[in-house]
């Protein structure tokens, strides 16, 4: 008779930005954190490469050392993309944390991510508005004309 497999210690997490939406999935592992199958080292564009390491630089590579990401992000253009894959990674932190480590840890990192920026953990509600008639866009109007 097999015994069983070892239940694999993971959780799911998702971020938001306008309409990038980025899946994380976390799992015990050595420390390994893949974008779309790249490493979180060559994403890219460059210029916003550390907002994406945003959440690894505040809590320190030792605390994600014991777990493996795989980040799967589509929709939206670039910046988006990267504001949805640095919530996703908070939050997949925060929820592996709380499930399989400690509470008072998982408590830790969620008032570091918070004292340093809400939208790490919490999504942008904002949405582009659409537009209405009689105008050019959302809200501004035609030039009125007397005569």
């Amino acid at each position: 008779m097999m015994a069983a497999p070892a239940p694999v210690e993971s959780v799911q997490c998702f971020g938001r930005k306008k309409t990038a939406v980025a899946v994380t999935h976390c799992k015990r592992g050595r420390g390994l954190i893949k974008i779309n199958g790249v490493p979180i080292e060559h994403v890219q564009p460059e210029i916003l490469r550390y907002k994406a390491f945003e959440p690894i630089l505040l809590l320190g590579r030792h605390r994600f050392a014991g777990v493996d990401m795989r980040i799967r992000v589509k929709g939206g253009g670039h910046t988006s993309q990267i504001y949805a894959i640095r919530q996703s990674i908070a939050k997949a932190l925060v929820a592996f944390y709380q499930k399989y480590v400690d509470e008072q840890s998982k408590k830790e990192v969620k008032d570091i991510f918070i004292r340093y920026d809400r939208t790490l953990l919490v999504a942008d509600p904002r949405r582009c508005e659409p537009k209405k008639f009689g105008g050019r866009g959302a809200r501004s109007r035609f030039q009125k004309s007397y005569r």
